[in-house]
């Protein structure tokens, strides 16, 4: 049934025909047009037709050629004044001229990553671009005439292309060889220049459709380019264009009789047709939808909607499966064809020993039992190609058990089966690839890159934050560096050897120096380095002689360490260098075995030595410091490990990436890391690696343990808790370490008292989640770790709203044991004073009624715990001034609860010898009378906090008596037990 399908106007041509060009983006909301005779591209709204499209005009000429890449994040335009350039989609701004012939362009294509875009038109020659950086990577020549179609693999394998005259060459990308030509299969197009042959791959890879020379539409093998069916159809005159849909099912095809017809591929008959006014040049799927938009000769656009008929299969069915299923096919050819020979493919193999035409004859013998099956090819119909699609899988099937039986042989007679250990990497690097800028390091303050150019390197030293100072100009490497490493001070290079004569090299340049020529130079013979680290005044370099050289700044040689191992990296942070070396071979699990060693170097001592915990069979990908100066390592699997001092030092396994990516084609490349975020960049399969340009996006993640899926539901406040915790045991580390170096700790303190409380408040909300799920032995556990007095409060309160009053009657005992106690650590934990609280012996009433037990975990017992006030006054506004410490009876505390003799006379003596605290001072027995038995250090002054009274400590006592004496009369209990809770 014919329908009449309404065109309008896009571009203002000259009123001849000319060669126009029409997009589909892959979200299906803009159209992409271009006419021959205007020097403008239009980005329109398609889901708006009656808004004004968004012109682009940077051509001199008219645009000949439209290309968008896969994800239509760019847009590639060919011109007739010979350029190519790039735009960012779809807002259409001019990124960079990509290229230049010295004849016009006729056609583009990007690949299926977007990582190369092919060019061609009237000149010599088709180039293949490296997007990553626009450098040309192949120049294909074998055509005779000008070249007007280009399509690539989706398993990028090979590139198609065909000219003016007919001609079709397969192209092999990896070695940019011609693997087949045929000649003169298409219509010759060359007296018309609105007219350009095309052709087209299949989506699933398997099939390349031509136009033939019968008016109709040839399909040709993959791999042995023999033709296999035609589409033939009521089209009076030759097709000028086609396009696959989304699914593969259906194919568009306009031809020069001013139709444009539907096949359904499987069954090779039309199915549905629209008759043009003028001739159409130009089609394209919507990628998500039944919709096709068409271009013709005189710049006109329409959008035919449904052109699939509605009771049939929709164009869009199965495309994402044959998307997936295109990127793996590469992916299992590589693995396939891989062999450990040094000398290439199994083809080449094949071929050294065979002779040159043994791969094309194999291929071709392997179609030959298809062809046979095949008696008449215009007869055959969809069983015909079932069959035909059955005997290609076995076939393919039985070549690659041929492989995997020859490869396994081979690997069977090998000398040794174990795998190799872990080659040297420098944290944040990519690899090089020629042509391509890569990354020498990449972290939290900035990157190094580099890229080779007429045999030197050109490097470039960028920062996240522009505004921290001068610009680092660039550097021209005459070494050919290949690893780096980065700090605010500067950066250092070095490069391996490169042959016997030629020495390692390594250099050091300063960001800003009081002293002109402050970079320097060291050159070791017979010597080749294979990792670097910065530190605050210190370089450091690991050889391949398993030696760590350590220089000053100035360029000093300083100290030579031998190694237990070959290095594997390093990374340096302040006076701290982590080196991760190899403690011996691999298993035959392929685990890695690696041990990590990390020396302060101001102080030339060892801080920790021990083993480097990896996930089974992978293999570390980043290591280095957080920016708090937490070490940390990542490795192949996406496990993220964090080095804590808890149990004398362990790792903690702080992020999994296979719980946390949203896709299985997803990677993580880690940049660095802080308390609570990981920063990094997402990779799509197959890149394991971000891209130079455009600059890559950075991801932050939240960390979270991999805890087990809890039973109450609350796994993720769990993970709170713990990261919090961890951030706790941390700080109390570090307020040690400064108070023992006899620095001020105040900033540190207050830290750690707000990490405190927030630890508290993850606690009262699982008591919350305990009380709701019946786990009252564990809400109970939780009650006895807070902190603070005020949320042990907290929690009395939650359970008796709750209704639990045996509950509430624990947490009440919990309280009252914690103010009789009068302390909030035990006397086991020691507590390290500052200096600037060792001063004043004496704590103050309100250091006296902080409660907090210690939390139990162990980061509760591997750093000890600093006394805070926590009364906390809530004021609407202003600080009320803190009294001294020295005015008044600052000790003065909860009285002791009377008790029997024999019992309180060993209590308050236990009490007496915990609570000491060494001092040069001791306090008079007069002035211990009345006050608190355990004497603490005293933590920093609070302007908040609030002196608790005698008197107010008594009324809350009498508080929990009446309200226990409330709950029994209720209860009905018996009138001795309400004797016992009375004063």
């Amino acid at each position: 049934m014919k329908r009449s399908l309404k065109l309008r106007e896009a571009h203002k041509g000259t009123g001849s025909p000319a060669l126009c060009s029409i997009l589909w983006d892959a979200d299906g909301r803009h159209l992409v047009t271009s006419n021959a005779s205007d020097s403008s591209v239009s980005i329109h709204d398609a889901s708006h037709p009656p808004k004004l499209a968004k012109e682009v005009r940077d051509h001199k000429d008219g645009v000949t050629a439209l290309a968008l890449s896969p994800g239509s994040n760019s847009l590639a335009s060919g011109s007739i004044d010979h350029s190519v350039k790039i735009y960012s989609f779809p807002d259409g701004e001019f990124q960079s001229n990509v290229t230049r012939f010295t004849l016009p362009i006729r056609s583009l294509a990007f690949n299926k990553s977007g990582s190369l875009l092919a060019a061609a038109g009237d000149d010599d020659g088709i180039k293949l671009i490296a997007t990553i950086d626009n450098t040309i990577s192949k120049v294909l020549k074998g055509h005779r005439g000008p070249v007007t179609g280009l399509s690539f693999d989706p398993s990028n394998e090979f590139l198609a292309s065909v000219d003016t005259f007919g001609t079709v060459i397969y192209w092999e990308l990896s070695s940019g060889k011609q693997m087949h030509t045929l000649k003169a299969i298409a219509p010759n197009c060359d007296a018309d220049a609105s007219l350009i042959n095309v052709l087209s791959w299949s989506p699933n890879g398997e099939t390349l459709a031509v136009p033939g020379l019968k008016n109709d539409v040839v399909m040709y093998d993959r791999d042995t380019a023999e033709k296999m069916f035609t589409l033939k159809g009521d089209h009076e005159r030759p097709v000028c264009f086609l396009a696959w849909s989304p699914s593969g099912k259906y194919m568009a095809t306009a031809g020069l009789d001013k139709q444009v017809l539907i096949w359904d591929v499987d069954l090779r008959q039309d199915i549905e047709r629209q008759k043009i006014d003028d001739r159409i040049c130009s089609l394209a799927w919507k990628q998500n939808g039944n919709a096709l938009a068409v271009i013709d000769v005189m710049g006109k656009i329409g959008i035919w909607e449904s052109p699939v008929p509605s009771c049939m299969k929709s164009p869009t069915d199965g495309a994402a499966d044959l998307q997936s299923r295109g990127t793996n096919r590469l992916l299992l050819f590589d693995e396939d064809d891989e062999t450990p020979s040094a000398s290439g493919s199994l083809d080449d193999a094949i071929e050294e020993s065979h002779g040159e035409s043994a791969p094309i004859g194999h291929k071709r013998s392997r179609k030959q039992s298809i062809s046979d099956e095949i008696c008449d090819e215009d007869s055959d119909g969809e069983d015909g190609l079932l069959r035909q699609i059955e005997s290609r899988k076995r076939s393919a099937a039985k070549h690659k058990k041929h492989t995997r039986d020859w490869k396994e042989g081979n690997a069977s007679s090998s000398n040794s089966t174990r795998p190799n250990m872990q080659e040297a990497f420098q944290p944040g690097s990519t690899p090089a690839e020629t042509g391509k800028r890569c990354f020498l390091v990449y972290n939290m303050l900035g990157s190094i890159t580099t890229i080779e150019n007429d045999g030197y390197s050109h490097v470039e030293v960028d920062f996240h934050d522009t505004g921290r100072g001068p610009r680092v100009p660039a550097m021209t490497d005459y070494f050919g560096f290949t690893m780096a490493a980065l700090n605010e001070n500067g950066s250092v290079f070095s490069n391996p050897c490169k042959g016997e004569k030629n020495m390692s090299t390594l250099m050091y340049r300063p960001f800003s120096s009081w002293a002109n020529n402050s970079e320097w130079l060291m050159r070791f013979e017979g010597e080749e380095v294979k990792a670097v680290a910065l530190g605050t005044g210190w370089v450091a370099a690991i050889t391949n002689l398993n030696l760590l050289r350590i220089f000053t700044e100035g360029g000093l040689q300083r100290h030579i360490l031998c190694l237990n191992g070959p290095v594997v990296t390093a990374a340096g942070y302040e006076d701290k260098l982590a080196i991760v070396t190899h403690a011996s071979e691999c298993l035959s699990s392929g685990d890695q075995m690696l041990d990590v060693l990390v020396l302060n170097i101001s102080e030339g001592a060892k801080l920790f030595e021990g083993r480097l915990p990896l996930s089974p069979t992978s293999c570390l990908t980043w290591f280095g410091f957080s920016e708090e100066g937490q070490l940390s390592s990542y490795d192949s699997k996406g496990v993220l490990r964090v080095f804590s001092h808890q149990y004398g030092g362990s790792w903690l396994p702080v992020f999994s990436a296979e719980k946390t990516r949203k896709s299985e084609d997803e990677t993580y490349w880690i940049v660095g890391l802080n308390a609570s975020k990981l920063f990094c960049i997402i990779c799509k399969s197959p890149n394991c690696y971000p891209t130079v340009m455009p600059k890559p996006v950075l991801e932050l993640l939240s960390l979270s343990f991999p805890l087990a899926s809890s039973d109450l539901g609350a796994a993720d406040l769990e993970s709170e808790l713990m990261m919090t915790q961890l951030h706790l045991s941390q700080t109390q580390k570090k307020i040690q370490e400064m108070a023992m170096a006899g620095l001020d700790t105040t900033a540190l303190d207050d830290e750690a008292f707000n990490t405190e409380a927030a630890i508290d408040r993850f606690m009262l909300r699982l008591i919350a989640s305990c009380c709701n799920g019946d786990k009252l032995v564990r809400a109970t556990e939780l009650a006895k770790s807070l902190s603070l007095e005020k949320s042990v409060k907290g929690a009395i309160k939650l359970v008796t709203a709750l209704k639990l009053p045996i509950l509430a009657e624990r947490f009440s005992g919990i309280l009252e044991e914690r103010l009789f106690n009068g302390c909030r650590t035990p006397a086991a934990i020691p507590c390290v004073a500052s200096p600037r609280t060792i001063t004043n012996n004496v704590p103050s009433s309100s250091d006296t009624i902080r409660t907090g037990a210690p939390v139990l975990t162990p980061s509760s017992l591997s750093c000890p715990r600093f006394p805070r006030r926590d009364a906390i006054e809530e004021k609407a506004g202003g600080k009320e001034a803190c009294k001294d410490a020295g005015d008044g009876d600052a000790t003065a505390g909860v009285k002791p609860k009377p008790k029997p003799p024999s019992s309180d006379s060993g209590k308050h003596e236990g009490n007496d010898k915990k609570g000491q605290m060494p001092s040069s001072s001791t306090m008079e027995e007069g002035d211990l009378k009345g006050r608190t038995n355990l004497v603490q250090s005293r933590g920093p002054t609070n302007p908040f906090a609030k002196t608790a009274s005698p008197q107010e400590r008594a009324s809350l006592l009498e508080s929990i008596r009446k309200m226990k004496r409330a709950e029994n009369e209720k209860d009905g209990k018996s009138s001795n037990k309400k004797v016992k809770v009375q004063k």
